[in-house]
């Protein structure tokens, strides 16, 4: 079972969240917080897989309580998704340098937030390739100076940096692994190695480091 916590200030959105998952037989909402300020003790109390994260909140908002869940330690940080009614450029980029896997909209289709909690869940990111390359590039652009990331990225081995320039082309693992002639184990493993090296979250992190790292 996939367990997910739901975040938002709004119960009536909560509910309809709640009913929503609850029709999938490999899902299970472990709880629910109306703030981000409850996130981390929701966390640590229920351990979920997924977190459905609403950005605006009273107290602290979406990507702040995102970053916190990257910080904190006692265990791996849930897989986050960030739930929203507007999809502002500037949201998007703070959100997934906070470490988000992936950004919805509100009004996306019930089985498509369903498909995005089973993706999340297994490591991979919530933006379809197109708009994760756009996205991803964006964030490069408007990055700090490449030269720190460069700095980053020479601390992978050289396998770790390969994998990490397919990423950021916006493979997947199937893809990479085919390229590399490698099993998507191996590949699975190289990611998760590559961003605990660089202490990123997941690979969407990774991506953009690559893509810093790239830019003239």
């Amino acid at each position: 079972m996939i367990k997910v916590l739901v975040v938002d200030d709004d119960p009536l959105v909560r509910g309809g969240l709640r009913l929503m998952l609850g029709g999938a037989t490999d899902v299970e909402v472990v709880g629910e917080a109306a703030d981000g300020a409850d996130v981390s003790d929701a966390v640590s109390r229920l351990c979920p897989d997924v977190v459905l994260m609403d950005v605006r909140m009273p107290v602290l908002d979406g990507v702040a309580a995102t970053a916190a869940l990257g910080k904190r330690t006692g265990g791996p940080a849930p897989a986050v998704v960030m739930l929203t009614t507007f999809d502002a450029d500037e949201t998007v980029l703070a959100a997934l340098r906070a470490g988000a896997a992936g950004f919805l909209l509100k009004h996306t289709p019930p089985e498509q937030i369903v498909d995005a909690v089973r993706r999340a869940a297994a490591g991979e990111p919530v933006l379809s390739p197109d708009v994760a390359r756009t996205v991803i590039a964006m964030a490069a652009r408007r990055g700090p100076d490449p030269g720190a990331a460069r700095t980053r990225m020479a601390l992978l081995t050289e396998r770790e940096r390969e994998v990490a320039d397919a990423v950021a082309e916006g493979l997947n693992n199937a893809e990479i692994a085919e390229r590399l002639h490698l099993s998507r184990s191996s590949i699975k493993a190289t990611i998760s190695s590559a961003l605990t090296r660089l202490d990123l979250t997941n690979r969407i992190q990774l991506a953009i480091v690559a893509h810093e790292a790239d830019r003239s």
